[in-house]
């Protein structure tokens, strides 16, 4: 077996809606393969979260709409609540949860595509176009 040698570069310790979390950045020297590649286009699209041009399709994930009524419960139970008291903290970690647990779905579906993306050996293109010319004036 090969010893790679690893250095930290940076650790970084942080707290979101009161649970912490630790990020660590390494670098390493790795042994690189030559891999037949193909060519794939990338559609990232509205209705789906990218679309591959060899068929593969990627749902959107659509988090926000499966929590908005919890949501929105939470914040009508807050309105009347003092600001700074400890019902309204209590409540606004309650909010703060709900909310991480959104954008928690959102990396989760955002990582899988990406991982996806990166362990296939091929050549990826992706086209942005520029939306401005299709919305209409009201």
């Amino acid at each position: 077996m090969n010893k790679s040698e690893t250095t930290t570069k940076k650790i970084t310790i942080s707290r979101q809606a009161g649970s912490w979390y630790l990020s660590c950045s390494y670098e390493f020297n790795g042994i690189t393969t030559a891999k037949k590649t193909d060519v794939v286009g990338v559609d990232l699209g509205v209705k789906t979260l990218a679309t591959l041009s060899d068929g593969k399709v990627f749902e959107s994930v659509r988090p926000y709409h499966k929590f908005e009524a919890k949501l929105s419960r939470l914040q009508y139970l807050n309105r009347h609540k003092e600001v700074g008291s400890a019902n309204w903290k209590k409540a606004q970690q309650k909010i703060a949860l709900l909310l991480r647990k959104v954008a928690n779905i959102r990396q989760d579906a955002l990582h899988k595509l990406t991982t996806y993306l990166s362990l296939e050996p091929r050549h990826y293109c992706h086209r942005r176009f520029e939306c401005e010319g299709n919305v209409s004036q009201s």
